[in-house]
């Protein structure tokens, strides 16, 4: 069976607060824990109303410092925002406090708009230096070497596992040439998925840290006991993408009967394309669903998103989700 993970936004719910989408993201943690995914990832976003994992290494301290087995980590931390220095030291004091169960996944992105990456004084170019950082980022957690000046402490030598994040054919060949997993965000870009497996399958260099390639997919899925159910439930995930093409983000909103009185034709068609790679179902027929796109992309590894509004029905679908797949 395909490895099982879980990426989340700490989704700030209508009518909900900070301090309820951290507790959810605790307690789904620790539900994924005992229904036996593999990872529990927090994705940093800035300067929206309905995310409250800005801070990505705190949440994750406070994941990791509720679970006991499962790997907690980054989904990612965009890189460009930050110095390597910086996110060393946090990433290092997290696994030396979590042995074994961190990981980092990197993006290019700054996660955010212009007017907020002005307010982290990093210039616009800071993503072009991606490449550099990634390798740079990589020395700080490994082994000390001779005529180091520069030591990430806690970090050096912590070997935390680094991961590259890509929803374009950069990433896929960057991957490839550092020799590291991949993860593609095809939950919300999915147009260039297979080929950009593809190309990080073919380009591949081995490394210290990983022998054979590995490839991760992003994908929406939402579980219910009836079609209808989960059908309504999606339709969360459907508005708040929706408002992302009418640049009025929001909270996640609550599900609606219909959602063909929500979003005009051409709204439908653009929301309904970032959310390409989405399934919602029964246990009965999602594992028929997945089976093809799991094939088509080879997929070591779904890394589920299920943005729903009632936190017990969150639970629930990604509980069921493992019960379909096994």
């Amino acid at each position: 069976m395909v490895q099982l993970s879980i990426l989340d936004l700490a989704y700030i719910g209508e009518g909900f607060a900070p301090t309820d989408a951290l507790a959810n993201a605790r307690d789904l943690a620790q539900h994924a824990e005992a229904a036996g995914y593999k990872r529990f990832w927090l994705a940093e976003h800035h300067n929206l109303a309905g995310i409250a994992s800005a801070a990505t290494s705190v949440c994750i301290g406070h994941v990791a410092a509720g679970t006991k087995t499962i790997r907690v980590g980054a989904g990612g931390v965009m890189l460009p925002n930050h110095s390597p220095m910086v996110i060393a030291e946090q990433f290092g004091t997290l696994a030396t406090l979590f042995p074994s169960r961190i990981d980092l996944g990197l993006g290019r992105a700054p996660g955010t708009d212009q007017r907020t990456l002005q307010a982290f004084r990093r210039g616009p170019g800071a993503s072009e230096n991606f490449p550099q950082d990634v390798v740079e980022l990589r020395a700080l957690l490994g082994p000390r070497q001779e005529e180091q000046v520069l030591h990430a402490i806690p970090g050096e030598d912590t070997n935390v596992p680094l991961w590259i994040l890509g929803s374009s054919l950069y990433g896929a060949q960057l991957a490839a040439i550092l020799g590291l997993p991949y993860a593609f965000a095809s939950h919300f870009a999915p147009q260039a998925l297979t080929q950009a497996v593809t190309i990080y399958r073919e380009k591949f260099e081995p490394s210290d840290q990983l022998a054979e390639p590995y490839v991760m997919v992003g994908c929406n899925i939402v579980i219910a006991e009836t079609e209808h159910e989960a059908r309504r439930l999606f339709t969360s995930p459907q508005q708040q993408f929706t408002r992302m093409v009418r640049g009025t983000r929001g909270q996640l909103p609550p599900p609606v009967d219909d959602i063909e009185t929500f979003w005009s034709p051409m709204e439908k068609a653009q929301a309904s394309a970032m959310l390409g790679c989405s399934f919602y179902g029964t246990p009965e027929t999602i594992g028929a669903a997945l089976a093809p796109m799991i094939k088509e992309t080879g997929a070591d590894e779904l890394m589920v998103v299920a943005a729903i509004w009632d936190h017990a029905a969150r639970v629930r679908s990604y509980e069921l989700l493992v019960e379909a797949l096994a």
